[in-house]
Parts: structure tokens; C-alpha cells; sequence
């Protein structure tokens, strides 16, 4: 996945935004190839990165259960699956890539490649939390903290919007 979003960025640095999966692919992907971002907003994200537990395949789980069963075993995996049943969307695939094992791995010595500007933007009632330990492990971090948000509605708080927006525009080109 990651080396189909580097193909599609344009060569000069540009500046991203990424909400969960999205923020994960986008620090991996500045990680490994700093040079190609100029600034990066990521929301959704924060020590989630660093666990190693098994709440992914839990998610796939319920996504390759949907259709099939109206029970879940948790609300996050429930709203996972209502996403994954959305027309256009492929419940099979979505599951695949929680699954995959061989997902680069989001470590402290691969943040500390960033030195770009990076916002995290994270509710305080984000299962994703707390930030700290992703904030921590990059050179050149802000975090904002979106007060009574959850993980689903980040991407919609114009809170995170406001944020991200005023990020990357108060910075000097």
C-alpha cells in the first residue's frame, strides 16, 4: 500500500494530511523517504502505533463477518464493519490489509527520521491515545487535542479541521 501512495505523490515535497490508516501510511512513509514531505497533519493516531495486540484482527474479523451476522463484539468493530458494508467500499480487502503481517512497523528510531513540522491531532476520548508516546518519538511535533472527541468523528470536528487548515497555513514557504 505504502509504495502505491509514494508512486502517486508528485517528486517536490508536499505537504499531507492523514486520518488513521491514512496517518499510519504517512509516517511510514516519512520515515523511509523524509525528502518527499514538507509538513504532515496526522489524527487518529498516537499510542495505538506502538501496540502489538490483536484489536486488528479482532476489527477484520467483524468486517469478514459482515453481512453474515448482525452481532460484534465491540462498538469500534461494529462501526468498522457499518464502514466496510458502504457501497464502494471492499469488506474483503479492508479486512486483508488489518490482517497483513507484513505491515512496516512503526518504530521510534523510523519517527525520529521525520524532522519536518508534523500536527497530531487527537480526541481526548480517542481509543487511538493517549498521543504522548508519538509525540514523544518526533523531532519536530505540535499535538492538538480535540476535547470530547472520539475516533470516528475526528475527521468531521471542525476542531481537527480548524487545526489542520491553520497548520499548514501558518507555515512559511
Amino acid at each position: 500500500m505504502e509504495s502505491l501512495v509514494l508512486a502517486a505523490l508528485p517528486q517536490e515535497p508536499v505537504d499531507a494530511i492523514g486520518f488513521s490508516l491514512g496517518a499510519r501510511t504517512l509516517l511510514v512513509l516519512a520515515s523511509d523517504h523524509p525528502d518527499r514531505f514538507r509538513r504532515i497533519v496526522v489524527s487518529g493516531v498516537g499510542a495505538n502505533l506502538f501496540r502489538h495486540d490483536e484489536s486488528g484482527r479482532q476489527l477484520a474479523d467483524a468486517i469478514s463477518d459482515a453481512g453474515r451476522s448482525t452481532a460484534t463484539s465491540s462498538p469500534t468493530a461494529h462501526y468498522f464493519r457499518s464502514m466496510a458494508e458502504q457501497p464502494e467500499n471492499d469488506p474483503l480487502a479492508l479486512a486483508a490489509c488489518l490482517r497483513r503481517p507484513n505491515a512496516p512497523p512503526i518504530t521510534k528510531a523510523g519517527l525520529a527520521n521525520i524532522a519536518i513540522p508534523v500536527l497530531v491531532v487527537l480526541g481526548d476520548a480517542d481509543f487511538a491515545g493517549p498521543a504522548d508516546p508519538l509525540i514523544d518519538a518526533l523531532p519536530n511535533a505540535t499535538l492538538a487535542t480535540l476535547r470530547g472527541v472520539d475516533h470516528f468523528a475526528t475527521p468531521k470536528d471542525f476542531g481537527f479541521i480548524e487545526a489542520g487548515l491553520g497548520f499548514l497555513d501558518a507555515q512559511v514557504f
